[in-house]
């Protein structure tokens, strides 16, 4: 056993799929079923329930699922700590972000980064701040962005937006000629949000909740110029924060501040405070803290 079978037997239990796993990793199917099945044989047990196209873990595959995630995370820090003494400064990042987020602050600074330190590889994922949190947590992303605060005390974070949500109504609405409205005011209106995993979607439902009233979410979806559009077509109204707005078309939608309660949107950089952080991981935070100008938490 060395550790690149148990890189695939995770991925395989990852993907629940040989030939998923088998395009993620770059290999063949034959080539990771006959490694999966070699690591069986030598432990003696069945590590995977295989029925049709799909595998799923069997009860001592969960036990072995777990020790070989402590395993490749100890590897990967081994591996970083030696790169770092060896002063090669060079390395592979992880970083989540959520759509929205991605386009309004990161194209600039990746490519500053990547001129700074060319031998450093990203590999971005866009996913809800919810699953952009949780993957950094368990360890599938190396850096990732989310909306503050955090659940969970084993991250660390630097803070680099403190912005607000407004209203996007269509000209029509009643409350378009307002200057700010009360969220109480949209008691009777459909809304149109971003998804469950994404953190305003609770945010917004909540403090809706506590002015006094459930929302009427009619429309759900991971884009913002899509939930623009749908108020733009008079489906409903949004809540987005300011950064988004500044990009919404304003001859179509009128954008209008929350002034009670108002609803704060944070963002911050995030990562565990528990682990081994490698070159590449700490250039990256010192490097965004620097260019977003915020202070560390």
């Amino acid at each position: 056993m060395d550790i690149r079978h148990l890189q695939y037997f995770l991925e395989v239990a990852r993907q629940q799929s040989f030939t998923k796993a088998a395009e993620v990793l770059y290999i063949t199917q034959p080539t990771i079923s006959k490694t999966v099945k070699s690591l069986e044989d030598e432990l003696g047990v069945t590590l995977l329930d295989r029925y049709g196209k799909q595998v799923q873990l069997t009860d001592a595959g969960h036990v072995f699922f777990r020790q070989a995630l402590e395993i490749e995370k100890s590897f990967r820090s081994l591996s970083s700590e030696l790169d770092d003494l060896m002063n090669l400064k060079k390395g592979h990042l992880r970083i989540g972000l959520p759509p929205m987020v991605g386009s309004s602050f990161f194209p600039m600074i990746i490519g500053e980064f990547h001129k700074a330190y060319p031998q450093v590889s990203i590999q971005l994922f866009e996913d809800g701040a919810k699953k952009v949190e949780a993957d950094v947590i368990s360890g599938a992303l190396d850096i990732g962005v989310a909306v503050l605060p955090t659940v969970d005390e084993v991250l660390d974070h630097f803070v680099f937006v403190h912005e607000k949500l407004n209203l996007l109504v269509h000209p029509s609405h009643p409350l378009a000629g307002k200057e700010s409205v009360a969220l109480q005011e949209l008691e009777q209106d459909a809304f149109v949000l971003f998804r469950e995993d994404f953190a305003l979607h609770d945010r917004i439902i909540v403090a809706c909740q506590q002015a006094g009233f459930q929302p009427r979410v009619v429309y759900e979806s991971s884009q913002w110029d899509l939930l623009s559009a749908m108020v733009a077509a008079n489906l409903g109204v949004a809540l987005l924060p300011e950064t988004i707005c500044r990009e919404v078309d304003h001859m179509r939608v009128r954008i209008i501040p929350v002034g009670e309660p108002v609803i704060p949107w944070q963002l911050g950089m995030i990562w565990r405070k528990d682990r081994y952080l490698s070159f590449a991981a700490r250039e990256w935070i010192a490097f965004t803290q620097s260019k977003l100008g915020e202070q560390v938490k």
